[in-house]
């Protein structure tokens, strides 16, 4: 009779549940039965268990055996308790001391020669176990860096079950050969666990351009970045765009073909902040459980793009899937640009199913196999074009869509969905004179400094809050403590009674207004600041310059 156990984690969204696993060895007809809400997936694991033990010269227990995951009621899933249930089996068995492992955290997959393979999710994994108290983890070599993210966490990256078994009885570490990328370039074989096919195209950490430009749109070649200073003209989106860096507030541009919307999306990334400690630390948890983090960076430190195809379905988009949820665009781009390019072709129930995200900033998804909440703090850049044709807005353009064929059209984009749109911007076609006789625009970098300075304010303004950014504000808090200067809200107010701005528009306006006080140095918006925040909402001119950084 033997008994043992060492701990793993279930992953459940991006948040990990701490699983004991716990092995007995009673006398009996050899078996070994793995109980506790395993899927298909865990089940497996008694056959690559067995096998791992035996090829790394280690004697299988000819005994009844039966390992447990507690607790039993949460569902758990994946390759990544192999390692755990190897070592709490040799443990039961004395090939090891069972109090070794009692305190320890493991999370890898076994192959059958023994060797721990890479999983997903390293990184939220030994967040949660050291939420729990654990401040010894075991894992695969290949993820040592990304679980060495977590403070306060003692890290042991190994090769394969012999290496872990020698560790653990103060045995001579036997030396294991590197698998890696051969002389012909083939992609290393270890880091298959990483990845999910297919999973980074148009999504998260995705490389931007490789594709033709347009004469005023298109996209960019991606050498260190798209820069700001390739848009020829456009200078009130070019405003509209800093704006919403500034305030980290979503932006709809409406336009005609190759006036250059992708370019100015694309290139909204390069012009935010960098992400701090925490929120990469958010990030690359997302991007690790959805299996796009990129081989040999552990830390995503730059806001992540996503561009997902207008044929996206919705669990797709706001995440899901059979069985326990996967995250979804959404949460791919969780701080950072989600980008609906041709925005009206998408399906209506996927558009309006962003409207819960965009006000809350996570995403909660239940299923028959559980609920999970996931990050999805956003941006939200919506590209269209104003007719099917695209030509409507053109000077002699030949627009032949019908008034019904362009109304219903633009009526894709639902009232609710475009409430909660900060800026509604026009972007023109190019003319000729910008595109061929001006001068080289401002930089990436240049624009980049003003909204670092505008943001560096805005976190002054919140340093007492759970806030950053003008955007996160609730509109109550942002009426009743930060006051604009006296009169400033006049013409606002006059568009609410005149039905032009609802409730939630009239917030969004004083949002808005704040960030390009931010922008300007003023200390709180005057009625120059609401007026151009009203115009880049409402379209309607106001009187006021609209200066720009073109």
């Amino acid at each position: 009779m033997g008994f043992a156990r060492t701990c793993s984690v279930a992953l459940v969204g991006v948040e990990g549940v701490v699983v004991e696993v716990q092995a007995d060895l009673e006398p009996g007809v050899a078996a070994f039965a793995l109980v506790g809400l395993p899927d298909k997936s865990l089940v497996e694991s008694r056959d690559r268990v067995r096998a791992a033990i035996v090829n790394s010269g280690e004697t299988w227990p000819q005994k009844k055996l039966t390992v447990g995951l507690s607790p039993a009621s949460v569902p758990k899933g994946g390759s990544g308790f192999d390692l755990a249930v190897a070592c709490a089996v040799l443990a039961a068995g004395g090939r090891i001391a069972p109090k070794a492992i009692a305190d320890l955290m493991m999370i890898g997959e076994l192959g059958l020669d023994g060797r721990v393979r890479p999983v997903r999710g390293v990184l939220p994994a030994v967040l949660a176990a050291s939420d729990a108290g654990y401040r010894h983890v075991v894992v695969p070599e290949r993820t040592t860096a990304e679980a060495s993210l977590v403070p306060g966490v003692s890290v042991l990256g190994i090769r394969s079950l012999r290496q872990l078994v020698a560790v653990l009885n103060d045995e001579p570490v036997p030396e294991e050969d590197e698998d890696g990328a051969d002389a012909d370039g083939r992609p290393d074989p270890m880091l298959a666990g990483l990845t999910v096919p297919g999973g980074g195209v148009g999504t998260g950490l995705a490389t931007l351009g490789g594709g033709p430009s347009g004469p005023g749109g298109g996209e960019a070649g991606f050498q260190g970045g798209p820069d700001m200073a390739d848009v020829a003209g456009q200078r009130v989106a070019r405003l509209a765009l800093e704006v919403a860096a500034a305030g980290g507030h979503h932006i709809y541009l409406k336009g005609p073909p190759g006036a250059g919307k992708t370019m100015l999306a694309e290139r909204l990334p390069g012009i935010l902040p960098p992400l701090t400690r925490q929120e990469s630390l958010e990030v690359t948890a997302v991007h690790s459980v959805a299996g796009i983090l990129p081989p040999g960076r552990p830390l995503v430190d730059t806001p992540p793009y996503c561009a997902p195809h207008h044929s996206a379905t919705m669990p797709s988009l706001v995440g899901g899937g059979s069985g326990l949820p996967r995250p979804g665009a959404v949460s791919l781009a969780h701080r950072g640009v989600l980008f609906l390019d041709e925005a009206p072709e998408f399906s209506g129930q996927v558009l309006d199913a962003l409207r819960q995200p965009l006000e809350s900033g996570h995403v909660v998804v239940a299923r028959a196999a559980g609920v999970m909440r996931l990050p999805a703090r956003f941006m939200l850049v919506l590209a269209a074009n104003p007719c099917p044709c695209g030509r409507y807005s053109m000077i002699a353009g030949g627009c032949d869509c019908s008034p019904t064929a362009i109304r219903r059209y633009q009526s894709r984009l639902s009232g609710p969905l475009l409430d909660r749109v900060d800026l509604r911007v026009e972007v023109e076609a190019v003319s000729r004179s910008d595109l061929i006789g001006h001068g080289a625009g401002e930089s990436t970098a240049v624009i980049a400094a003003r909204v670092g300075e505008a943001r560096a304010r805005a976190a002054a303004r919140y340093r007492d809050t759970r806030w950053r950014a003008n955007s996160e504000v609730p509109g109550h808090e942002m009426r009743t403590r930060w006051h604009v200067a006296p009169g400033a809200l006049q013409a606002a107010e006059r568009d609410m009674e005149r039905g032009l701005l609802t409730a939630r528009g009239l917030d969004r306006v004083l949002r808005v207004a704040w960030t390009l006080a931010d922008l300007a140095g003023h200390p709180r918006p005057d009625a120059g600041d609401v007026l151009t925040a009203l115009q880049l909402r409402t379209g309607i001119s106001r009187g006021v310059a609209m200066a720009g950084g073109a």
